[in-house]
Formats: C-alpha cells, sequence, structure tokens
C-alpha cells in the first residue's frame, strides 16, 4: 500500500472514529455471487460499485461507514468477486464484478480454501476469485 493510501485510511479513521450504527439490524446484504441488496431489492450495479467505495470490515464484521453514518452488512461469502486479473510481475491487477480495480502484492495473498480462492483487500474487504478466474488462477499457478 502507497504512503499516499495510508494517510488517506489514517484521516477516514480520524473522521469516522465513534460514528454509531444507525440500524442494529444489516439494511445491506451481498450474496455469494457479489450482488448487492438492500432491503431485499437488488441494487444497480452502479450503485453497488458507488457503495462499496465506503464498505470497511473491522473484526470481520461488515459496514459501510462515512463520517455521521455507520451501516452493517451482510456478506455470505466475500464483499468482492473478481472476474479478470493481470499478472504484473511480482503483483495482480484485478477488476471486480462491480467494475472497480484492486491491486495485491504477490501471489502469495492468494488462499485456497474448498469454497474457492479467497485474499485480503483493501479496508480489510475479503474478495474471491469468480469461477473463470477460479479456474485460470488453478491452471496457471496450482498445477504448473
Amino acid at each position: 500500500m502507497s504512503e499516499n493510501n495510508t494517510d488517506a485510511d489514517g484521516e477516514l479513521a480520524k473522521l469516522t472514529n465513534g460514528v454509531l450504527l444507525c440500524s442494529e439490524e444489516p439494511l445491506f446484504n451481498i450474496s455469494s455471487q457479489g450482488d448487492w441488496y438492500y432491503r431485499g431489492e437488488q441494487l444497480p450495479k452502479k450503485f453497488a460499485r458507488l457503495f462499496s467505495s465506503i464498505l470497511h470490515c473491522i473484526d470481520g464484521q461488515y459496514y459501510l461507514i462515512t463520517p455521521v453514518e455507520k451501516l452493517q452488512v451482510t456478506v455470505v461469502e466475500a464483499a468482492i468477486i473478481i472476474v479478470d486479473y493481470e499478472q504484473k510481475e511480482t503483483s495482480f491487477l484485478l477488476d471486480s464484478a462491480l467494475e472497480t480495480q484492486h491491486q495485491v502484492e504477490s501471489v502469495k495473498a492468494f488462499e485456497l480454501h474448498d469454497e474457492g480462492i479467497f485474499f485480503e483487500l483493501e479496508r480489510g474487504l475479503k474478495a474471491k476469485l469468480g469461477r473463470a478466474c477460479y479456474y485460470r488462477f488453478i491452471n496457471e499457478f496450482m498445477i504448473s
């Protein structure tokens, strides 16, 4: 993570410190396929992408956090589903189903589980390789 990102994360932590939950009940849900729901209704991708930018995982719990609000989010498997990746020397550039980009520094960041291949992203978010990426990753890094 770059120094600028670390500084921004520190400033965000100062702004959101002590923000209370708006509701004890989760209003947002993210399915195992990465689809976002608000009160049972599926959100359009553009809104899910917007909300994903303020999604945080703190002590295993997911929240949407702004300087004045904090909402709990239920996540079935992973908050972000990766649909494509590109290896850049030792790091990976990842494209999500929400059309966002992320980066991981090493193949060692990927964890193989029975349910899929998972890894951690910024703000503590858990991500999972989508089906096509899963098979491609297995062929490139596990079988070879």
